[in-house]
């Protein structure tokens, strides 16, 4: 049987990013700008690391899609129609499109730039083939499935829109507890507007009993005398049901995660693209190699799994009550820039030492445990550890790697 490729789109914070994602297996990219998309937070990019960005993936046959996807107010509209005609113009290439929720957003990106492709966010809360029509009506080519979706419900919803439409669905990572990410908590808590792209994750904080000073002067949560973190849902993956995921319809699988390091991105990108590719070879090659996935994706940061509402509404085991805490079993030190004479130039993000042992991780899917030979700063003098963040190196390992290889070091290892 001939299967169709799904897409494997990826999140990128910043251009050191977008590069890993490129290198390690996404067929496109999606990314912000500083202004109308939901991750304020995040580094986000500059027109100019834009222009970069998409002509760099481009290179690589990679799409790239740029998050406008605020709920605009009023004061949003007119800033925003100046910053779609940025894009439009954008040399030597404009991104490939434009990821939207809000109905007065959409207008106005099909008025200014009427060619552009536009993909509904799930923001826009997309539960039903309905909505998906009405999109398609209005000229959309693709809509985010609501994340409280099944797949017998995307299924169904394949089922009733056009074969030309296409369906985008999350399959990996942190998961909102409120309603398609519409979340009131971060603005009534803090002022910072969740919907507006400042959200402050509150559904990540631990809440305690509290005793009322005076009656009604503010609502406690209660749960037991050691508090509780009410509402930390576990991360969604779906790297065991990729079969699942392709047979209801899906074309193009989501990683969430654009406020995440380049080892993150390069962990799920990578150990996605070889599940996805070992299912289209062939379906006994992938389940064989399962307990390979299994343990690739554990090496990035994660709160724990679960399957989101894919095979029915979560419960209690979908959430963590007793702590907030990421587990993360490898630290990232960078990515290698250029090799010369067999020293690897990285800018170091964690600190390491000579004589430490450390893992070269590959594009291609293998892991090289190496030795770290000898370290030079940028003056060229030896030096023994790298304890400053960002600081240009070049070093010396029992492997040579290669240009975009990753360098990560497995903790408690060194």
């Amino acid at each position: 049987m001939t299967r169709k490729k799904p897409e494997l789109l990826v999140p990128a914070s910043s251009l050191e990013v977008l590069k890993t994602a490129v290198r390690f297996g996404a067929d496109a990219v999606y990314i912000g700008g500083e202004a109308f998309g939901l991750r304020a937070k995040a580094k986000n990019f500059s027109m100019e690391d834009m222009a970069e960005g998409i002509a760099f993936a481009h290179r690589h046959r990679v799409k790239v899609y740029v998050t406008a996807n605020i709920l605009a107010h009023n004061d949003d509209l007119e800033s925003a129609e100046e910053y779609f005609r940025e894009l439009r113009d954008m040399k030597p290439f404009p991104a490939d499109a434009l990821i939207i929720s809000d109905p007065g957003m959409f207008v106005l990106a099909k008025r200014v730039w009427p060619q552009v492709e536009i993909h509904i966010s799930t923001q826009a809360n997309n539960t039903n083939y309905g909505t998906y029509l009405f999109w398609w009506a209005q000229g959309a080519k693709r809509v985010v499935s609501a994340r409280e979706l099944s797949l017998k419900e995307i299924r169904e919803i394949r089922e009733h829109i056009p074969a030309e439409m296409e369906i985008e669905s999350f399959v990996h990572g942190a998961m909102c507890i409120s309603y398609s990410g519409r979340c009131l908590l971060s603005n009534y808590f803090t002022g910072r507007d969740a919907n507006q792209g400042a959200c402050t994750h509150p559904c990540r904080w631990k809440y305690a009993v509290v005793e009322e000073t005076r009656p009604g002067e503010y609502m406690p949560v209660y749960e037991n005398e050691r508090g509780t973190f009410l509402f930390n849902a576990k991360d969604l993956c779906m790297i065991e049901h990729i079969p699942e995921l392709l047979e209801a319809g899906i074309d193009s699988l989501k990683i969430e995660g654009r406020m995440k390091t380049a080892l993150y991105v390069a962990v799920v990108a990578r150990t996605y693209r070889r599940a996805i590719d070992d299912y289209l070879e062939d379906e006994e090659k992938y389940r064989k190699n399962m307990d390979w996935y299994r343990a690739e994706i554990a090496k990035c940061t994660y709160r724990q799994f679960s399957t989101g509402f894919y095979f029915g509404k979560p419960d209690e085991t979908s959430q963590i009550y007793d702590n907030s805490t990421y587990v993360s079993e490898y630290t990232y030190l960078g990515i290698v820039e250029e090799v010369k004479d067999s020293l690897a130039r990285i800018e170091q993000r964690n600190k390491f030492c000579a004589g430490d042992m450390i893992e070269i991780m590959k594009p291609d899917g293998s892991n090289v445990p190496v030795t770290v030979e000898a370290i030079y700063n940028a003056r060229e003098e030896r030096v023994d550890s790298a304890p400053h963040p960002r600081e240009l190196l070049w070093v010396k390992l029992s492997h040579t790697p290669e240009p975009f290889d990753l360098l990560r070091v497995q903790k408690g290892l060194r």
